[in-house]
């Protein structure tokens, strides 16, 4: 539960700052976030902010937390309880705008920051990016002008190592621009991690829509999208396609893997929505239905899924998320496939997504 200390007299020393809050001397030394352990467990992580009154702002773990003021000068601060093992993207806020962190150096786009407790593990082949780089983006692109979803949209393709089996990545502009996975796969690729593939980053334009459970994006994949990778010249194996999807993404994925097993026998889920019934978007309370839901209710129908290697990851904060995720890991077992589940040290969140996805695809590839 995030808290904001009372009275942080000498408190900036207990994480190890020196110098007086808001002089030159101090904003020289300043790198933030920095936790320290608290009283009754977990820690306690303080984020400062130079300028006008901010809050800060989690992507999924907490509601906005106030900052306080030191005295007249120019320093925002708050010392936020955090439970233990927690990776979470961050912001500031100020009327309205967001912005990253000016003191930490590891970035997500443009205005998020990420911040990890002490405990939470590395997260290897990711490297620190600020918030003002340019990430890298493939040469190759593919404009897809999609009869069965309408619109066009550019994927992008890169051939980590040189490329090999197809790795389709949902909601693609985020890894391409928020987490920079071509760089992470070329470096897991690079150490022997995972062999050498094809990454393929599909943009969403209406998740609700494309995500749930429906037919057209995965026949659009089918028919229209890896034809088109095909003809890039790009070394692209799709007769071994990796999809990889978080969220509504993972539902997604999931989905296609129960209705195009021709299509989809790997998958790499993080944090799969299997809340999801065709009215729970609707509700006051999307989470609030049948355990599991649309997905669950299909496997309990026994489909064969001896030829599906799938991995699942849930955020080990995702509370309400667990209910719905532990039902359908032990009903895909049970129909067959092989399983791998795993717990991430994080919350809905992609800064937690990260390891697991690069660990997950690898395993799916066998």
């Amino acid at each position: 539960m995030p808290l904001v200390t009372a009275d942080m007299e000498n408190a900036f020393a207990a994480f190890g700052l020196r110098g007086t809050p808001g002089t030159e001397e101090f904003w020289a030394a300043v790198g933030t976030p920095v936790s320290a352990p608290a009283e009754d467990g977990g820690w306690a992580t303080l984020f400062l902010w130079r300028g006008p009154e901010a809050s800060v702002g989690f992507e999924s773990w907490s509601e906005p937390v106030p900052l306080r003021r030191w005295g007249d000068t120019d320093c925002w601060y708050a010392a936020v309880r955090m439970p233990a093992r927690l990776r979470v993207t961050y912001q500031f806020l100020v009327d309205g705008t967001a912005y990253a962190d000016p003191f930490n150096p590891v970035g997500a786009g443009g205005d998020r920051s990420v911040a990890a407790t002490p405990d939470a593990p590395a997260q290897p082949h990711w490297p620190a990016m600020g918030a003002d780089a340019v990430l890298p983006v493939p040469l190759t692109r593919v404009r897809w002008n999609s009869g069965r979803l309408g619109g066009r949209r550019t994927v992008r393709v890169h051939p980590a190592g040189g490329g090999g089996p197809v790795v389709l990545l949902l909601d693609g502009d985020d890894w391409l621009y928020l987490h920079p996975a071509m760089t992470a796969f070329d470096s897991a690729v690079a150490s022997g991690g995972m062999p050498p593939v094809t990454l393929v980053f599909l943009p969403s334009k209406d998740r609700a829509a494309e995500f749930g459970c429906r037919p057209e994006l995965w026949e659009g994949i089918r028919d229209e999208l890896l034809p088109l990778v095909a003809d890039t010249g790009v070394p692209a194996d799709l007769d071994r396609l990796v999809v990889a999807g978080q969220s509504l993404g993972g539902l997604s994925a999931m989905y296609a893997a129960l209705e195009f097993p021709g299509l989809v026998s790997r998958v790499a889920c993080q944090s799969a929505s299997f809340w999801w019934t065709p009215d729970a978007m609707d509700l006051a309370d999307p989470l609030g239905g049948p355990a599991g839901g649309t997905i669950a209710a299909r496997l309990r129908e026994r489909p064969d899924l001896s030829g599906l290697r799938i991995a699942f990851d849930v955020g080990e904060h995702e509370t309400r998320m667990l209910p719905h995720c532990e039902p359908v890991e032990t009903l895909t077992e049970q129909a067959g496939a092989t399983v791998r589940v795993s717990r991430s040290a994080s919350d809905h969140d992609r800064a937690g997504w990260r390891h697991a996805l690069l660990r997950d695809v690898a395993w799916a590839l066998g």
